[in-house]
């Protein structure tokens, strides 16, 4: 079939790397312009990108899909549909309407749950069992299109943002090409059932040790890998990258209720929080037993809330 492919990050270069394995002819990749990352803060490629350069496909990086000429260029590639992951611009209603069957969305959530740019993110802070991939005809609304094709997968328990995508962005490859080979009846979704996955805001990721220890666990897998559950130790910024929640420890929460081997354990305001990964400022990641070599921390310490912006 041939297709235009819309998308930017590596789980989207997943789904072309499946399109392009499976035969399909993309005859014209699109992905966000480059973007400042690393300490550099030089441009940087997307995984899209790099992957299109590698296998030769016509590549176009539009700042917006509204100008006239870039709607043309599209409507001349001629394309069956148009696969779009993750792809991080708006699809106006003249994009929408220039393949034969349309643009199909590869999304990260069983719609109508979690619409929106973190369905990931948004799935572990709430605790949810459960998660797929939706295969969805788009429509002009967010996330608001039929469901041609949906697969389930659990959340495990120790699941982070970085594991649930590992696992999603494989099966979204399966499923788009399920949706192409074959013609699945649209359905429509059921709009009062709605949530929204909005944008992660670096402020969410600050702890709160008045919360419980099960709230702030889950707001650590969330966060992980990016932009890091945070907290402070003697005033400096700490991140925390694994922990599990543990029985109850009398103490105020954010107060250090034992360290050991297994852990550095915070009360937390429900339970406690064993923390088994963390990170001060400027340094690497450490298991906890490996952290405590190079910090004297000892019961009775506090960890704050405050970080810097």
């Amino acid at each position: 079939m041939k297709l235009i492919f819309a998308g930017t990050p590596v789980f989207a270069a997943v789904a072309l790397e499946a399109l392009l394995a499976a035969g399909h002819a993309v005859a014209l990749t699109l992905t966000q312009p480059d973007r400042p990352a690393g300490r550099g803060l030089k441009p940087h490629p997307s995984a899209v990108k790099e992957l299109a350069l590698a296998r030769g496909l016509p590549l176009a990086q539009p700042a917006s899909l509204k100008p006239p000429a870039i709607q043309e260029q599209l409507r001349n590639v001629g394309a069956d549909a148009m696969v779009v992951a993750a792809y991080g611009l708006i699809l106006p209603p003249p994009v929408l309407a220039v393949p034969a069957r349309g643009c199909l969305n590869i999304h990260a959530s069983l719609l109508p749950r979690w619409r929106g740019a973190a369905p990931i993110q948004r799935a572990l802070l709430s605790g949810d069992r459960e998660t797929g991939i939706t295969i969805m005809q788009m429509d002009a609304g967010l996330d608001t299109g039929a469901i041609l094709l949906q697969e389930k997968i659990a959340i495990d328990e120790d699941d982070t943002a970085q594991t649930l995508h590992d696992k999603l962005a494989p099966l979204g490859a399966r499923c788009i090409l399920r949706a192409l080979s074959g013609n699945p009846a649209p359905r429509a979704q059921d709009a009062g059932a709605a949530t929204y996955a909005d944008k992660i805001r670096k402020a969410e990721a600050v702890i709160d040790w008045t919360r419980s220890a099960d709230d702030i666990c889950r707001q650590i897998r969330a966060f992980n890998p990016a932009p890091g559950a945070a907290t402070t130790l003697d005033g400096a910024a700490l991140k925390i990258w694994c922990a599990q929640p543990v029985a109850h420890r009398n103490a105020p929460p954010g107060t250090v209720a034992g360290v050991g081997a297994s852990g550095i354990v915070v009360a937390a305001g429900a339970g406690a929080v064993n923390i088994t990964e963390l990170q001060k400022a400027g340094a690497k990641r450490l298991a906890a037993r490996a952290f405590l070599t190079g910090a004297a921390l000892a019961p009775g310490a506090r960890l704050g809330t405050r970080i810097d912006a």
